[in-house]
């Protein structure tokens, strides 16, 4: 039995090498059509990384607070207009802020930040960084963690030490050989001493800009109390600060120039525990923060999860979309493949009818035509794979957009291909078996 397959295989060989051209134009069809669901396929997976990466660089279940310096005034519960209302006073994000967000269910951890652009230097080497106040609570992100040292201790920022956690691009600039633990870096115009080295974060140029994050890797952490009481504690009401806000109110023509931060804090970060309930904890924190701002709207809050599950949702229906274009063209394929096959049984009829009367039964033919038509297919999906691989690299180094190839495309795209010619393959291979002997050498002759 197994001889008699090959046989008839071998039989449908020969008859496409004397066809070998049409055989080809008929496989294009197959061709790109792999290679348009492998190139698809490696886009969506790009894609759906990306995305994984960016939900790691904000953190899977945090709800982000950022100050606005140009507020808006929220819903009152009285009924005077906006115009009759006097400018309403508020402290913006404070400290106290993230105190009263500890009370919310399902809040693990509330992670203050106060940036503050800055020079770093040591040993005649200087560059541009930013220093960042926090408290323990950032270092509990996956995301953030230690290679070498330790965090704040209690002490430190209970009396505001001058200590500081390095990230590994600071490490790298400043401690190319040394060990940085114990050593001290001018900050601004203090010195820290290093207790600890972030591990590196390998976060893309391209996630970077479209998230608007900074490079984690150059920043230098310190205590937040250390940064209010030695840096800077935008909240302070000091005598320079109402000299220059009265001096700004006479002087027309800065009325409208930006208003002067007066947060005290830069960013406030809730971690959540149960994801189920981020968009109630966060409609819960607007509400409270609203209220504790004396109505004034001087802050937005941002849940990076819901954004991003959006932009993965639409990516998603964005890849079937596409990979159903893609896949018209192995239907288009397969639809060749039963046109030039059933022109072959009209063409070939004399050759059925005489292997028929031969002594060849109608699963032989059906086998013949079955081969040719596998090979076709089997021979488009090879070539489909090459330039599909080859499209998918092509469009990484011109578009700059990330494709993953994984061996699941090439392998769901080369069964699909195989499939079709069977499933294309089998009406005409039926009838060519269905002819008859007599009629097939009388048409033929």
């Amino acid at each position: 039995m197994f001889h008699k397959i090959i046989y008839n295989f071998l039989i449908g060989l020969e008859a496409l090498w004397q066809n070998i051209l049409r055989a080809i134009l008929t496989s294009l069809g197959i061709v790109f059509g792999v290679a348009s669901v492998i190139a698809m396929l490696a886009i969506g997976r790009g894609a759906q990384e990306e995305i994984i990466s960016q939900m790691d660089a904000l953190g899977v279940n945090n709800i982000i607070i950022n100050p606005i310096v140009e507020q808006e005034e929220g819903e009152v519960e009285d009924e005077n207009t906006k115009e009759d209302q006097p400018e309403r006073f508020t402290p913006g994000l404070t400290l106290l802020d993230a105190n009263s967000l500890h009370v919310l269910p399902y809040v693990e951890d509330v992670s203050p930040e106060i940036v503050i652009e800055s020079t770093a230097m040591r040993n005649a080497r200087k560059r541009s960084t930013k220093l960042v106040g926090v408290s323990n609570a950032h270092f509990l992100d996956p995301g953030f963690e230690l290679l070498e040292g330790k965090t704040f201790q209690q002490d430190h920022q209970t009396f505001a030490r001058p200590v500081c956690v390095i990230g590994y691009g600071v490490k790298t600039r400043f401690f190319p050989t040394d060990e940085p633990l114990g050593k001290q870096i001018k900050v601004g115009k203090h010195w820290l001493t290093v207790i600890g080295v972030m591990k590196p974060r390998n976060i893309s140029r391209q996630v970077r800009n479209e998230l608007g994050i900074r490079n984690y890797d150059l920043d230098i952490y310190t205590p937040i109390q250390t940064v209010l009481l030695r840096y800077v504690n935008r909240s302070l009401v000091t005598r320079t600060a109402l000299n220059r806000a009265r001096w700004e109110d006479d002087d027309e023509e800065n009325k409208d120039a930006p208003k002067k931060n007066y947060h005290q804090l830069d960013r406030l970060i809730l971690r959540v525990t149960d994801s189920r309930f981020m968009f109630t904890l966060a409609d819960v924190a607007h509400r409270m923060l609203k209220r504790r701002h004396n109505y004034v709207v001087d802050f937005e809050i941002i849940v990076p999860e819901l954004l991003l599950k959006q932009k993965q949702e639409t990516t998603n229906m964005l890849n079937l979309v596409l990979g159903a274009i893609a896949s018209i063209s192995l239907l288009v394929g397969g639809i060749g493949i039963m046109n030039i096959m059933l022109a072959s049984v009209l063409e070939r009829i004399r050759e059925i009818g005489l292997r028929l009367a031969l002594g060849a039964t109608q699963r032989d033919i059906i086998l013949q035509f079955m081969s040719e038509a596998v090979t076709i297919s089997l021979t488009g999906g090879v070539l489909g794979i090459i330039l599909g691989v080859g499209f998918s690299l092509g469009i990484e180094a011109l578009a700059g957009i990330d494709t993953i190839i994984t061996s699941g495309s090439v392998l769901l795209s080369f069964v699909v291909a195989v499939t079709i010619g069977l499933v294309f393959g089998i009406y005409p291979a039926v009838q060519a078996a269905k002819q008859d002997p007599v009629v097939s050498l009388r048409s033929g002759g």
